[in-house]
């Protein structure tokens, strides 16, 4: 049966989920799902004071996605009731030598005050009751061969700028003979945004398919 959390951004919500979670590591199970992402990326902070359920768990969910992605990027949460969303930050070099410490969690950015801010417009121009569902996508970024410069083919990627879209977290994979991809997590308003339409006439065609071949949606989940 599905579990419901609601205005994970007021104290209510936080004391259901602090209550949820008594006794508990995660979400469902005894280790990390893709129920903890949808969760976690509605809580738009670290929880504090009476919160202590919840604040131990978002400090477990935030050390293994910090390992999971080690690119330099803001990060993305988004919550049903009130959104805030990071900006892109610069690209990550190239390289496997890069040791850098992924900042999802730092302190608010003006670039994250102006992505809220921006959000928040684009829900109070909508003249529709229900509110506008919001995804959380994987995407993978495949270079033409091994000599594509993946730093401009990264920021080419983030040069992509349209209402409803926000870049998150990346890091290189690579996939064999010494290619690697661009993976990265972006958050989506539905109404605003198609992925398809984002990779179909943005992400492949000029000028950016001089460093991009093609792109592939690896996960994709309703928040």
């Amino acid at each position: 049966m599905a579990i419901t959390f609601s205005d994970l951004y007021t104290d209510a919500g936080l004391k259901a989920l602090d209550e949820f979670l008594a006794g508990k590591s995660y979400i469902s199970g005894d280790k990390l799902t893709l129920d903890d992402i949808k969760v976690y990326a509605a809580v738009l902070e670290k929880p504090t004071g009476s919160f202590a359920n919840v604040s131990k768990w978002y400090n477990a969910v935030s050390s293994q996605l910090a390992s999971t992605f080690p690119g330099k990027a803001a990060g993305v949460r988004v919550s049903s009731g009130k959104a805030e969303a990071a900006a892109p930050a610069p690209a990550a070099a190239a390289g496997g030598d890069d040791d850098d410490d992924l900042d999802l969690f730092g302190d608010e950015t003006e670039e994250d005050k102006k992505a809220e801010a921006e959000l928040a417009a684009a829900k109070k121009a909508s003249t529709k009751k229900k509110e506008s569902g919001k995804s959380s996508v994987l995407l993978d970024v495949k270079p033409w061969d091994d000599e594509t410069d993946m730093k401009k083919l990264e920021e080419a990627v983030r040069s992509v700028e349209m209402e409803g879209l926000f870049w998150g977290a990346s890091k290189l994979v690579s996939v064999g003979y010494g290619i690697k991809k661009l993976q990265i997590m972006l958050t989506i308003v539905d109404d605003l945004v198609s992925v398809d339409d984002l990779i179909e006439e943005q992400l492949t065609v000029e000028p950016r398919n001089e460093y991009i071949q093609s792109c592939d949606i690896v996960a994709f989940n309703k928040i």
